[in-house]
């Protein structure tokens, strides 16, 4: 019964001219996906049962979860948009979906290094404070977020990439690692079909999923025009919270989030800003765990910690991660080890040097330098 509904709903869905909206409205119209498919096939050509069948085939081969709308690992938030996608792909840790915070980072794909070095260490913070950062996997501040959460949490921390393409295909080809990274640790979603290559017209429809799937949605970095503030635009309209990091008005990055921050969202220089916002709102305690919480100007006067941990803080940012790291390659928790330095800062130098193109990642978890 449920592989005949399931088989139902996508010859409804992937019928030509039917997307979630239209979906809906013959739903409420006919009463179930069985009448429909029936008026509608008496107008024109639907989704056959055969190919409906080999997508259903296919998922399972390759473990991805079919997830309909009528399911309850469906996330809830979603279900509040309404044109919501019938149909979700996921790979990986599915509970994601019902996560209770859960934040989203976007911005420029041309981002500056300053700006993914601010985007990687806010969604750091965040995950360490038990917060999910849900983001597109696109070149730049998506890439630094997931790349941030991914090392929160002793290397251990999930992130939920939301697709334009088909689950099983890495766009861009460059965020391979990161995609692998996240099918280990978290959850890759897409409302498309498996084999969907990247198109234009995919990339604004996934804005709306990474809004519903959040309570607050953070830009740093993004020009007037660009998607981001699409995604901001749309979790506004859901009654989301709206974060942005402020820049130099000289700098075309920066005019998205300050005309943001103008509108009224709300000025954002760490992790800590969002994780207040997030307790009010939630009229309940979220724990900031101060002592991962470190400014990016390593100024010290903003974190309470004793005298005695100040001195071997000081001390330890005299290490130079490079001087340790091997052409070769060396392990990252012998690199962390090594280096001595707070979990927090290690991973925020660490991300430093892969942004800057001083260092790549390795497979078997090591880090090497770039000759």
């Amino acid at each position: 019964m449920i592989e005949n509904t399931l088989t139902d709903i996508l010859r409804l869905l992937n019928t030509d001219g039917i997307g979630p909206v239209t979906y809906y409205k013959l739903l409420q119209k006919y009463g179930n996906v069985a009448s429909a498919l029936s008026a509608v096939s008496a107008k024109k050509e639907v989704f056959s049962t055969q190919a409906a069948a080999q997508i259903i085939d296919d998922a399972a081969r390759k473990n991805v979860k079919i997830i309909t709308y009528t399911m309850p690992e469906y996330p809830q938030s979603l279900l509040q948009i309404n044109d919501a996608p019938p149909v979700l792909y996921a790979y990986g840790n599915i509970e994601l979906l019902n996560y209770p915070y859960t934040v989203a980072i976007v911005g420029a794909r041309n981002a500056s290094i300053a700006g993914r070095k601010i985007a990687s260490r806010i969604a750091y913070d965040l995950t360490q404070s038990d917060v999910l950062v849900v983001s597109g996997m696109a070149r730049g501040i998506d890439a630094a977020a997931h790349k941030g959460a991914l090392y929160a949490k002793q290397q251990r921390g999930p992130t939920i990439a939301v697709l334009g393409t088909g689950i099983d295909e890495i766009y861009p080809p460059e965020n391979a690692d990161i995609y692998h990274d996240i099918c280990r640790q978290g959850l890759l979603i897409s409302e498309f079909p498996l084999g969907t290559k990247a198109q234009i017209s995919n990339f604004p429809r996934r804005n709306r999923i990474i809004a519903g799937l959040t309570q607050g949605v953070l830009v740093a970095e993004a020009s007037l025009h660009s998607g981001s503030l699409i995604t901001a635009r749309l979790a506004l309209e859901q009654g989301k919270d709206i974060f942005a990091v402020p820049g130099s008005p000289l700098e075309n990055r920066a005019a998205g989030p300050n005309k943001l921050i103008k509108d009224g969202a709300i000025l954002t220089e760490s992790a800590e800003d969002i994780l207040n916002v997030l307790s009010m709102s939630q009229n309940r305690c979220i724990k900031i765990k101060q002592t991962e919480l470190f400014p990016l100007d390593k100024t010290e006067n903003s974190v309470n910690i004793s005298e005695h941990e100040t001195v071997e803080k000081s001390n330890n940012e005299n290490v130079n991660l490079l001087d340790l790291i091997s052409y070769e390659g060396i392990d990252i928790d012998v690199l962390l080890r090594t280096s001595e330095l707070p979990q927090a800062e290690f991973f925020s130098q660490i991300l430093d040097l892969e942004f800057s193109g001083k260092i790549q990642r390795q497979a078997g978890n090591k880090v090497a330098r770039i000759k």
